[in-house]
């Protein structure tokens, strides 16, 4: 990541491009699908930067710094530049009447990115109902739910019949739930087993793996066939200096491996995207694993 170049030879413009090439090359891939991605509005984005500028509380006053703070054209460029395929441009309301506004100008961002998987969210709220049904309508192919940000019970009964819309409809939601990397009024296990309980068919894809209840929700995993969780910041040096994975899980996670799909939570990580790769091929669970979590999986689940 630190290359010295001579005087003859141009810096690489985005250092470790190369290195993530190599990395889905080597294991015979065409290249990545991200399912954790953060595409939002600018000034939403900018505030969400602003955010982990300050070490705010829900990022555990940990030192964080954005290391793809770019622009909008230039972090997309970025992406494929990386090789992934597919991404998603996951976004998320904390207060009602958002999430309908977030949501069309996701649908716009789809239409004009078109290796974005549509992407829609949603908030206990009056009417969530009708405008996640119009979001399914208009094409969305993944929701974001975020328990930590929202500060709200997903096992709100406001939005029971959104959950059974989208569990209807088999479209995945990537869910911030686990209580990382500081814990929420309704985060953890709990809340999202009840929604489970009475949805079991409904596509919850786990973010971060649920950390740090990584166990709790590989339960939730082994029981309902239809959640998933993904590898956001899961394994690499910061998060396992706050939040360690815990080894006896390993074989629970090679068990679960056709439904583990590949987030990175850029351009919000504070380390080069590669880093994320590099400390799952430490994990020893070998390249069919890893080909099913850095590709696979998502292909298969969002038939791309």
């Amino acid at each position: 990541m630190n290359d010295h170049h001579t005087s003859s030879v141009a810096p690489d413009p985005h250092p470790g491009s190369a290195a993530i090439r190599r990395f889905w090359g080597r294991l015979g891939l065409p290249g990545l699908v991200d399912v954790h991605t953060h595409f939002m509005p600018e000034r939403v984005l900018r505030k969400v930067w602003g955010y982990f500028d300050a070490l705010g509380p829900l990022t555990g006053g940990l030192e964080w710094p954005i290391t793809y703070r770019a622009e909008e054209a230039e972090r997309t460029a970025l992406l494929r530049e990386f090789g992934v395929r597919a991404f998603t441009s996951m976004l998320y309301p904390h207060k009602p009447g958002m999430a309908p506004w977030l949501n069309g100008w996701a649908a716009d961002f789809a239409r004009r990115t078109p290796d974005c998987l549509h992407t829609a969210t949603l908030y206990p709220e009056p009417g969530v109902e009708a405008y996640v049904r119009e979001a399914v309508e208009a094409g969305a192919r993944v929701f974001k739910a975020h328990v930590q940000v929202g500060a709200y019970d997903p096992a709100d009964e406001l939005l029971d019949s959104a959950w059974g819309l989208l569990a209807e409809a088999g479209i995945p939601v990537v869910i911030h739930c686990g209580s990382g990397p500081a814990p929420g009024k309704h985060t953890g296990p709990e809340p999202i087993a009840h929604v489970l309980a009475r949805h079991p068919r409904l596509r919850l894809v786990v973010a971060h793996l649920g950390m740090p209840e990584y166990e709790e929700f590989f339960g939730l995993a082994e029981q309902y066939r239809e959640v998933r969780l993904d590898t956001t910041m899961a394994f690499t040096d910061f998060t396992e200096g706050l939040m360690p994975f815990p080894r006896r899980a390993l074989p629970r996670l090679a068990d679960l491996g056709d439904r583990v799909l590949l987030g990175s939570d850029f351009p919000n990580i504070p380390y080069p995207y590669v880093h994320q790769l590099h400390a799952l091929e430490r994990l020893g669970l070998g390249d069919e694993w890893l080909r099913a979590v850095c590709h696979d999986n998502a292909v298969e689940l969002f038939g791309l």
